[in-house]
């Protein structure tokens, strides 16, 4: 079962050109469309489904700081700014708010890491808390238990994935871009070696500056040019609960599982890292490449089954340009969720938060998460194919930071002052000697 998911209107006819298009109406992709809109640009973003169906809407919402990787940590202070600033500026809904975020541990090595990690933020301007037992079992009175520490991130905050995607295409169309979902984009068009257009099952789009913020579609898309983009995707499950008479915590992390409140009053569960590797031929090939994560993460990483071949977003396949593609057959990725995880959360939930005893299910789904080796997304213009600009892979993370990559990409598809060092981001990291066009596919 899909997630909730707020619906806009949007047109069925792409241009026939824009200075930009932007393939994915994911959180990355509309707020992409949306910072070049608001510098007058022209741009259009291509949808094969709807706004924000995929990932986008299956997250946990969480907009944080806390505990990301030193080269997110810039964007996801940036990140945190623009959440609230667009809010301002656009009059439209995202949810967000900076309820802080709560880490509950007894687990003296994880303490530990956060409290060198609460040392390594404050060279970076980030404030976090580390608590004593004391402090925690305050924190946490909701749990009924006594906690040997935690962290409490006061600034960073969550975001409602029902809203943020389509109410940052509703601003966008506002300042005059255009979104159009049902409407896939099937490959590029070149002209002496440089983008000069996008094909859709609509017909083409000429252009000279072309975003692939296509999510776990983007390494299957990259294929059909040649590029060789390692990724791959993992099938996380969530449910969600109704609300309950006692306001529990806003946003809450533990070991065993983590609570986050909606802001209908409902609250979405889920187990930090579990998760269902569906093999399929791209997996396959990329394997290799994941073997160290894959490594760490035994523990939380479970064998799938048949679900990610059923997508059809890592396929190997070429498809026709001129054909229905695999984007065109799937239009939206809704895996069935893995139900012994989904009873594992509940009870999890229950066990540590005894007030969600009175609570029903609502709703529980899965979405597959993008992937790469190292855990950071790809952001930057592929060498191979000038005006092609990759940004994918974001494992997980990208919801929370869908802001400062958004407006990363508009600074680098319009050649401003980056808002962040884009160094760390740049696709080639993951095999400099095989990026670009490749002949043993």
């Amino acid at each position: 079962m899909s997630p909730p998911l707020h619906h806009i209107n949007t047109s069925p006819t792409p241009p026939a050109s824009a200075d930009v298009v932007v393939i994915g109406g994911g959180i990355i992709g509309v707020f992409t469309a949306y910072y070049l809109a608001k510098r007058g640009v022209s741009v259009a973003l291509v949808e094969k489904g709807r706004i924000g169906a995929e990932q986008s809407s299956r997250n946990w919402g969480w907009c944080r700081q806390q505990n990301r990787d030193a080269r997110e940590l810039p964007m996801a202070s940036k990140s945190l700014d623009l959440w609230e600033r667009f809010a301002a500026e656009s009059g439209e809904d995202t949810g967000f708010h900076r309820c802080g975020l709560l880490y509950l541990s007894n687990d003296e090595a994880e303490l530990s890491r956060w409290s060198s990690w609460r040392d390594f933020a404050k060279t970076a301007g980030v404030t976090t808390y580390m608590l004593n037992s004391r402090q925690a079992a305050q924190r946490g009175q909701a749990t009924g238990r006594a906690w040997k520490g935690g962290v409490f991130s006061p600034s960073d905050g969550t975001a409602d994935p029902a809203k943020a995607a389509p109410a940052v295409a509703a601003a966008l169309i506002k300042l005059g871009g255009s979104v159009h979902q049902n409407c896939a984009a099937r490959g590029i068009e070149t002209e002496g070696g440089r983008v000069s257009g996008v094909i859709t099952e609509a017909g083409v789009i000429k252009t000279k500056t072309a975003v692939l913020a296509g999510g776990a579609w983007a390494s299957s898309f990259c294929r059909q040019l040649g590029i060789r983009f390692p990724q791959a995707s993992i099938r996380q499950s969530i449910l969600s609960v109704s609300p309950v008479e006692h306001r529990l915590p806003d946003a809450l992390f533990t070991a065993g599982v983590s609570v986050t409140r909606r802001n209908d009053g409902r609250y979405a569960l889920a187990i930090s890292g579990r998760a269902r590797v569906d093999v399929t031929p791209q997996f396959m090939r990329f394997a290799p490449q994941f073997v160290p994560m894959f490594a760490k993460r035994w523990r939380s990483l479970l064998p799938g089954g048949l679900q990610g071949i059923r997508g059809g977003h890592e396929t190997l396949k070429r498809w026709r340009l001129d054909a229905p593609t695999p984007m065109e057959r799937v239009r939206i990725l809704d895996p069935k969720p893995d139900l012994p995880t989904i009873r594992q959360t509940h009870r999890r939930a229950v066990e540590l938060l005894p007030e969600l005893r009175e609570a029903r299910i609502t709703d529980a789904w899965a979405g597959f998460v993008d992937s790469t080796p190292d855990g950071v997304p790809g952001i930057g213009e592929v060498p191979s194919i000038p005006g092609f600009i990759l940004a994918a892979g974001f494992s997980g993370h990208g919801f929370g930071i869908g802001p400062g990559a958004g407006h990363l990409i508009a600074d680098l598809a319009t050649g401003a002052e980056p808002i962040v060092d884009p160094a760390p981001y740049r696709p080639e990291r993951f095999s400099d000697s095989a990026w670009g066009k490749v002949a043993d596919f």
